[in-house]
């Protein structure tokens, strides 16, 4: 039997999406219709959900961004210029088979959905960035562009002393040196989401470098995902804020999405590591298996990263079409 491919909306069928979600070992929280919706929104794009039957059983899900203007059509997941971390397709029901059919249905799931934006959407170029989605070999066999990425993973498992003693010394001694009635570090609220977001906005700038996240769009998330996708961790000194990070949450794993950049006040005070020991102490507490730092491209932050023991995990970039139409796309979203 064949895999189906239908489009689910957005709107009416949000909760049997979400449903396909939560039963998907590699979705996180950008892949909830809310978090679709709002990307959509933020840029400018048609959101497609496309799910994946073999019969009535739901195989596979691929959210997929429609983007046009004018003569220039493009398929993306995540959504062109979002700041999303990862999407692309993710896979149901797949670990109870034995390894031909499980090759099998997700030749047919990628096939299918292949097939289905070609024929509706004939994007002139294509982009998809997939994470624990590790079977990339049918986007291979359909002529599609595969190019590695990489971050860095913390295992969150055993005692906080022996997550902390995993660490390099610096990083330990930063952790238990720092005198803990001079900061408060806690999970913050909806504006300190918006503070966290323009600290790293300026942190670019001050760089030459764009940054085209929204202050709304962070915000929008942290309000209309449930308890717990989003959380604003945040360090104050004397009730000031000082610097946070952004975590995405999923059953096993905390994300390091944005945010961490080197404060602009003299604090002699590491915020950072303080930051992210709190980020994985609370989640070691809460039975999180993983943090993922989110990227391990640039040597300059990798340094840092590496100092918490991380293993180098791999996640890809698919593109097709024809080449600069990414670079088109990146104009506009500047110019929206």
């Amino acid at each position: 039997m064949s895999v189906e491919i239908r489009v689910l909306d957005p709107d009416t069928d949000a909760d049997e999406w979400n449903r396909y979600v939560d039963r998907s070992d590699g979705s996180n929280p950008f892949f909830r219709a809310t978090a679709l919706r709002l990307q959509a929104d933020d840029t400018g794009t048609d959101l497609n959900l496309l799910a994946g039957f073999k019969g009535q059983e739901p195989v596979g899900i691929f959210p997929v961004f429609e983007y046009r203007k004018g003569p220039i059509t493009g398929a993306f997941s995540p959504a062109p210029y979002s700041w999303a971390s990862y999407l692309g397709p993710s896979l149901l029901n797949v670990d109870k088979l034995k390894q031909r059919k499980a090759d099998r249905r997700t030749k047919r799931f990628i096939e299918g959905c292949l097939e289905w934006i070609d024929e509706e959407i004939s994007p002139l170029y294509s982009k998809f960035v997939t994470a624990e989605f590790d079977d990339i070999r049918p986007f291979v066999w359909n002529e599609h562009d595969v190019k590695p990425g990489y971050t860095y993973i913390v295992d969150l498992d055993g005692t906080e002393d022996e997550l902390l003693k995993r660490f390099s010394s610096d990083a330990r001694s930063n952790v238990r040196n720092a005198d803990d009635t001079s900061y408060v570090i806690e999970e913050g609220d909806t504006d300190d989401v918006e503070r966290i977001v323009d600290q790293v906005r300026q942190r670019y700038e001050n760089q030459g470098q764009s940054f085209q996240l929204s202050s709304n769009f962070a915000c929008s998330l942290h309000e209309q995902l449930p308890d717990g996708s989003l959380r604003p961790y945040v360090c104050r000194v004397g009730e000031e804020f000082q610097g946070g990070i952004l975590v995405l949450e999923s059953d096993g794993t905390r994300y390091r999405w944005q945010g961490g950049v080197k404060p602009d006040a003299d604090v002699d005070l590491p915020i950072n590591d303080l930051l992210d020991w709190h980020v994985m102490r609370d989640g070691l507490h809460d039975g999180i298996e993983e943090y993922d730092l989110v990227g391990a491209g640039v040597p300059s932050i990798n340094r840092y990263k590496a100092k918490f023991n991380p293993r180098l995990e791999t996640h890809y970039e698919i593109t097709t079409g024809t080449f600069g139409i990414d670079l088109l796309v990146d104009r506009y979203q500047k110019h929206r």
